[in-house]
Parts: C-alpha cells; structure tokens; sequence
C-alpha cells in the first residue's frame, strides 16, 4: 500500500499552480502541509501511518452495537446484504467461500485503515484513534484472534497474526506462459436452454412450472414428465380414526433447512459440529435437551452459571424464551443477539438445532 499517491498528486498540482500558474492566471496556491497531513492517513502493513492510542475490546463492543451492528449484525454475521465481518474459518476452499476479517483479510492494517477512513457509514472519519482501535480489537474478538481481555494499541499491532496472512502471494502471471483464449462461440451456438443445476444457497430455482419456455426443469436434456391424466372427484364416506396417544413430532427437514440459514448469523459465534472447539460462545452441538451452561471447557457468564446450578435444561421452551430475547432470560447475559421476533424462526432454529443435536 502506498503511501496515498492521489494526496501526493494533488499537492504537486497545487504546487504549480501555486508557482508559475498563479503568476500568470493568478489560479491556486501551495498546498499547506496540514492540509497535504489530512489526505495522508492511510495506514502501511509495516505499521507505518498508525497513531497513537489504544483500545479494548470492552470498549469496542459497546461502539460497534451502536454504531456498526445496524449493517454489520450483532456479531458480525452482516444484516441483509451488508458485508460479514466474522466467521468464514476454512471456507475459501468451499463452492461458496466466505470472505471475512478472520477467514481472508491478510493485514491488520487493511481493517484499520478502512474502519478510519470510511466508517461508520455516512460519518466517515467521525471515529477518534482510541475508537477505532477499540472497534478493530472488537473485530478481532468477533473472529476468535483475540480474548474478551485484549486491547490494542500502536506498540502491540505488529503482534496480531492474521489468519490468511500466508495465503496470498506475488502475481507472477506476467512471467506465466499464457495459453490465450479458447474459442468462442459468438452466434448461433445453442437451440435450447436447460437448467441442469439448481441454486442451491439463494433457492431460487423455479418448481412450480413457471419456468420461461424452452427451460427444461427435468434435469440435463430430460423431456419433461407427462402430465397425469385428469381425476374424477368422487364423495367418499368419511373416516373415523381413534385417537391415539400424542407422539414426538416428526422431524421436519425443510423447517430445520429454514432454521439452518437463519442460523448464519449465529455462526460468528456458535460452531455445531460434534468435537468443535469453543469460539465467543459455546459449542452448540447436543444442545436441546441438555442442561443449560454446562458445555464442558466453555467460560459461562454469572447468569449462566446460576442458570446451571438450577438444573434447569434446554428444552423447547427454554430455547424458545431465550431466542425471542437473551437478556430477559438470562439478566446480566453477555450475549448481545436482540433475539428472534417471530415464533417461526425460532422454531425453525430450534428444529435446526435439533437436526444437528443427534
């Protein structure tokens, strides 16, 4: 990263009109060298650029719920379509990789420099040092680099490891033999369109028929399934069943599937997978059903473990209660999820839950 250029440029144009320019068209004038010092923020890989302060990530909580998590989520998981700052561990190799702070952003001071120079959204630059430490030190946290305890400071920066850092390299493809284009097809190249895939993470693949005409919902080149033949409605006496002892509900496959993509924004801080390690909240793996704080090697705050020491477990209503609001289920929570305001998603969540619990 340099050290912005554009600022550099535009003091040299300044410059000269400033010089020769101003004598002759009496345009301009020298650039001052504060105001050359207010374009020039930008903050180096080595360090260079950074000021002095420092932040914790206690602090940074507090200013990133509110001033971040309108856009960002709670915790970091992205609100609509805003970008996801946290979780995305191990996923660049995936079909849908997930590109966050923690699974690919290489320098700690690429999350500075940007924090400083373009947030919050629409007060851009309002944040003081101090701050925008602490918000990079919440970041951080957010994406397990750092404990609850850690504050980040200029004398400490250069000590953050980021994850991805080995994973970029120099672009050497200007020295790469290249094999040049394949050839292209430009008209008259296909007589029909199929789809023979489905999307799979947006489901917006048509079902109902409603695909536009010569799209082929059957698969690759499969004609389409008859349709069945007309069926005469006839009254038929009706049934009588006896009632029966209620039983467990069955599994419900598309609500847990619901449930899993609402679950993203849980993922920053909850891993599910059996044998997975703690991340900023405890492993979720086996959790309905299960006496509440008590996953073996997580830290519960106070409230929890008062909450242990009642006997009381997850169960669906416990799940339930807590989802619609943490902090009024357990006073003095950490947690800062606002919860879930429909009775659907939560229960789609806990139905996920309880897919991954077996």
């Amino acid at each position: 990263m340099s050290r912005f250029p554009e600022a550099l440029a535009i003091a040299a144009l300044l410059a000269c009109a400033g010089g020769a320019a101003a004598e002759t068209l009496g345009l301009g004038r020298p650039a001052l060298p504060e105001e050359i010092a207010a374009w020039d923020i930008d903050i180096r890989p080595d360090g260079m650029g950074l000021p002095e302060g420092s932040g914790d990530v206690a602090t940074g909580e507090e200013l990133f719920t509110e001033k971040c998590a309108v856009c960002h989520g709670d915790f970091g998981e992205g609100a609509g379509r805003w970008p996801v700052l946290a979780g995305g561990v191990d996923t660049l190799k995936a079909e849908h990789p997930v590109k966050t702070v923690g699974s690919y952003w290489p320098y700690l001071s690429t999350v500075y420099d940007y924090v400083h120079r373009a947030m919050p959204f629409g007060e851009a630059q309002s944040l003081s040092p101090d701050e925008t430490y602490a918000l990079v030190a919440y970041i951080l946290y957010l994406n397990d680099i750092v404990d609850d305890e850690f504050t980040l400071s200029k004398e400490n920066f250069l000590e953050v490891e980021m994850p991805n850092a080995a994973g970029f390299f120099p672009d050497d493809r200007a020295e790469e033999a290249f094999a040049g284009p394949r050839e292209i097809c430009m008209t008259d190249c296909k007589t029909d369109v199929r789809i023979t895939a489905r999307a799979a993470v947006l489901d917006v693949t048509p079902e109902d028929g409603s695909a536009p005409v010569g799209v082929s919902l059957e698969g690759d080149g499969a004609p389409p399934a008859p349709a069945a033949e007309p069926v005469e409605k006839t009254e038929a006496e009706p049934v009588v069943v006896a009632a029966a002892e209620p039983s467990p509900a069955a599994f419900d496959a598309a609500l847990a599937a619901e449930g899993e993509t609402l679950f993203r924004k849980c993922k920053a801080c909850h891993k599910v997978e059996a044998g997975a390690k703690h991340g900023t909240g405890p492993v979720l793996h086996g959790v309905v059903g299960a006496p509440i704080g008590q996953a073996e090697g997580y830290k519960y705050s106070k409230a929890f473990a008062e909450l242990a020491q009642s006997g009381a477990t997850w169960d669906e209503a416990a799940l339930h209660a807590f989802l619609e609001k943490p902090k009024d289920f357990a006073k003095g929570t950490k947690m800062s999820f606002a919860g879930l305001k429909t009775a659907e998603e939560r229960a789609a969540v806990i139905e996920y839950l309880r897919s991954v619990s077996q």
